[in-house]
């Protein structure tokens, strides 16, 4: 029996355009003034010699502060999944959603189906590569609300990178289900794959713009409605 759904989040509860089309350049063009400005913020401490760790190992380099920036600001054009980036990138939209510059996207059918699942005494988590902190910005500004009372489990690739078996078995270890007691729903077919190789229940959402594959796919939550 399904205890737990887990949800990816771009392109899957939320527009894969809200994320690369508002939210990616948005921290494009603050990141520099934010570092700057909270250069000893103790994540932003962190997050900075994380970066300088990663270049030296990859590229045997040494980066002054505005060289991490430049490296921050192209890992960006090319959407690195580095934990680095993610938490200052989590940092400023924390301020463009308090400033009310934007509200997290969040598909219409996605609500409804979260109620359905609380209403039946189920549980609700988060798997996505962006930090746990904007995950919940995303859900707790949300253009329907706030929805992070609705969610008991966030993982971010601290657990392990998305396509990697042993991440989907951390996440079932720390939720201390079997994996068969935890359904995922998300539009990247590799993610499926490992999620399915770990034991986890899995569904394909095809999102508008997302290529269809050989799992089991939906277009709408909806579709769960009558099944929970």
């Amino acid at each position: 029996m399904i205890k737990l759904f887990l949800f990816d989040i771009e392109g899957t509860t939320t527009d894969i355009n809200f994320v690369h089309k508002v939210l990616f350049p948005y921290s494009e063009k603050c990141l520099k003034d934010y570092v700057l400005n909270h250069q000893n913020h103790p994540t932003v401490v962190k997050a900075l010699e994380d970066v300088r760790k990663t270049v030296q190992q990859e590229e045997q380099k040494q980066l002054g502060l505005y060289e991490v920036i430049e490296k921050l600001l192209e890992w960006i054009k090319i959407d690195r999944k580095h934990g680095a980036l993610k938490e200052i990138q989590g940092l400023i939209w924390d301020v463009g959603y308090t400033k009310n510059d934007f509200k997290g996207h969040v598909y219409p059918d996605v609500k409804p189906f979260f109620m359905k699942i609380l209403d039946k005494g189920l549980k609700i988590g988060i798997y996505s590569s962006g930090s746990i902190h904007a995950q919940k910005l995303i859900f707790g500004y949300s253009t329907e609300g706030d929805l992070t009372p609705m969610i008991s489990y966030y993982f971010d690739t601290q657990v392990g990178g998305k396509r990697e078996r042993k991440s989907y078995q951390r996440i079932a270890e720390e939720t201390r289900l079997s994996p068969a007691e935890i359904h995922f729903f998300s539009d990247i077919p590799e993610e499926l794959e490992a999620a399915q190789d770990a034991g986890m229940g899995i569904t394909h959402i095809l999102r508008a713009g997302t290529k269809p594959s050989h799992f089991e796919a939906v277009s709408d939550f909806r579709v769960f409605m009558d099944f929970l």
